[in-house]
């Protein structure tokens, strides 16, 4: 193995510091432009990097995107799963679902109109993680038996798109109660007003 390989080396660090300084311009880009508006020159300009650096380690803005989402996703995943595997009521497994997602949207405080969703590696596997803990519930009777697969896409679903309205300024305990109600009863058990 030679020094150029060895992680901790210096050139490996160089290599991390180069890729979060790309991340880290790009976020910046993406919430000021939007991902339309936003190019891979856009991107650029926002580094101290020449251009060809930026494709040492980037194709497009797509890939660079996705590498935003995988980081957004590993940072939230453990989160989601804590939540749920703490629940002992069906209301407590969605309300705290949806609570620590809406929150972690706060969080990142990002605004923008565009819904933008690269099905990136990290964030399927936080589908997958929904799904299994969403067939546990299944099975200990938290949840009422049906397929997990349709409930976590419809959950996600409602999560993606309510976690817009958190964006723009709606209270998270609000859009949480909402977004609860709605999955355990339906239309018929939103609340009046």
């Amino acid at each position: 193995m030679d020094a150029k390989s060895i992680p901790g080396s210096r050139r490996e660090l160089t290599k991390t510091q180069t890729r979060d300084t790309i991340l880290e311009a790009a976020r910046l880009v993406f919430a000021q432009l939007g991902f339309a508006g936003t190019t891979v020159r856009d991107i650029i300009r926002a580094t101290p990097l020449a251009s060809g650096t930026f494709y040492n380690y980037f194709k497009s803005k797509e890939q660079v995107y996705q590498a935003l989402r995988d980081e957004d996703a590993l940072v939230l995943r453990p989160r989601l799963r804590q939540a749920r595997a703490t629940a002992t009521t069906a209301e407590e497994f969605l309300s705290a679902s949806f609570r620590a997602f809406f929150w972690f949207e706060v969080e990142k405080n990002e605004t923008g109109n565009e819904r933008v969703r690269l099905d990136s590696p990290e964030v399927l596997n936080g589908f997958a993680e929904l799904r299994q803990d969403i067939e546990k519930a299944m099975a200990t009777g938290l949840l009422p038996k049906s397929d997990a697969g349709l409930l976590a896409a419809a959950l996600s679903g409602v999560a993606f798109e309510l976690a817009e309205e958190v964006k723009r300024g709606a209270e998270v305990e609000k859009v949480t109660a909402f977004a609860t109600a709605l999955a355990l009863g339906g239309i018929g058990a939103l609340p009046k007003g």
